[in-house]
């Protein structure tokens, strides 16, 4: 992300995406060509044949590497948490998870061992929340900015495949606050149990998301402006890096529910600013679905996740080392001396 100047202002992230490299077709082509070569029937490897096309598009190269996957963690805390009491948790947590991460106890920590994967966790001014925003913005646009710029700066050169995730006590009232205003509906529709509140917490988080979605009415047709309003500094710093990630070729994989609502902030504003990411796995917390709908996208995996700290992502790094595994692997017909069909 070194080339590409880092922004002050939102009107310069709208520039920014205004001019997203598109996916490399040639690199694609190569791809299929090899794919229809390979000693097995054609699709029979399902989604890991698409995988194979994607990081090669993505990365504008054939073959696809993975040699150095990342999984970046954004920690931060939130105002709606502090004053609404929309949590199981109090926000200390984060800043104790934060610890915990970077102690090497955490279930990302396992996950991103296991994939061979680098693992940083960034943290965001914990000691500062971000504003209550049933009465104010979450964040200035200075604020915002700032932190969207922190995401870009983690997106470093040599990586092969970026995995995305999150620690925030109360992100899930703010994810489920950015879905219902990018999407519509009742915040009934997005809102679920989170870190673990019972029926009344959930009830209690759809009236802070419908009061919040209330108090910034007026802001509420840029999506931009929905993340500056209702989001979080970690929210904004994966925007950050979703879209430096487009700028400088490289895949990536969104983890559960929180990030991939902050990511489709991006999608709003240009329905093809999502196209070098998957979702890695459909969460748990019951707007997953709704939202993956929306977005018209099927995650990798359903294994009844809502952790969040990127777990999903890293887990499903072991998927795309799978399909690249097989597209060079495998042997052609010809090599193997396997007769094609007829």
């Amino acid at each position: 992300m070194a080339q590409t100047p880092l922004p002050d202002t939102l009107d310069e992230i709208r520039a920014l995406l205004r001019h997203l490299p598109g996916p490399d077709l040639e690199a694609g082509t190569a791809v299929r060509e090899r794919d229809r070569q390979l000693t097995k029937p054609p699709g029979s490897l399902g989604r890991l044949e698409e995988l194979a096309e994607w990081m090669a598009v993505w990365q504008g190269r054939h073959p696809p590497q993975l040699r150095r996957p990342r999984v970046a963690v954004f920690a931060g805390n939130h105002g709606v948490a502090v004053a609404q009491g929309v949590s199981a948790y109090p926000v200390a947590v984060t800043a104790q998870m934060v610890k915990n991460f970077v102690a090497g106890g955490a279930a990302v920590n396992q996950l991103a061992q296991a994939a061979d994967s680098d693992l940083r966790v960034y943290e965001l001014d914990l000691e500062h929340p971000t504003a209550d925003f049933t009465i104010a913005p979450a964040m200035t646009e200075a604020e915002c900015v700032r932190a969207m710029a922190y995401g870009m700066m983690a997106v470093e050169p040599g990586i092969d495949l970026l995995c995305l995730g999150e620690m925030g006590i109360g992100n899930t009232t703010s994810g489920a606050a950015l879905a219902t205003a990018l999407f519509g509906g009742e915040a009934t529709d997005w809102v679920g149990p989170g870190t673990g509140v019972d029926a009344a917490g959930v009830r209690r988080k759809a009236e802070v998301v419908a009061k919040g979605i209330a108090a910034h009415k007026a802001a509420m047709t840029d999506p931009l402006e929905v993340l500056r309003h209702l989001g979080g500094l970690e929210l904004a710093a994966i925007v950050g890096a979703v879209l430096a990630a487009r700028m400088a070729r490289i895949p990536v994989l969104l983890d559960g529910y929180t990030c991939t609502a902050a990511a489709a902030v991006l999608w709003a504003v240009d329905r093809h600013a999502l196209d070098h990411c998957q979702v890695a796995h459909v969460s748990a917390e019951p707007g997953h679905r709704r939202l993956l709908d929306k977005l018209g996208r099927a995650a990798l995996l359903d294994l009844g996740m809502r952790l969040g700290e990127g777990s999903g992502a890293a887990l499903a790094i072991g998927l795309v080392r799978g399909a690249l595994a097989c597209h060079e692997g495998m042997a052609t017909f010809a090599q193997a001396g396997v007769s094609d069909k007829d």
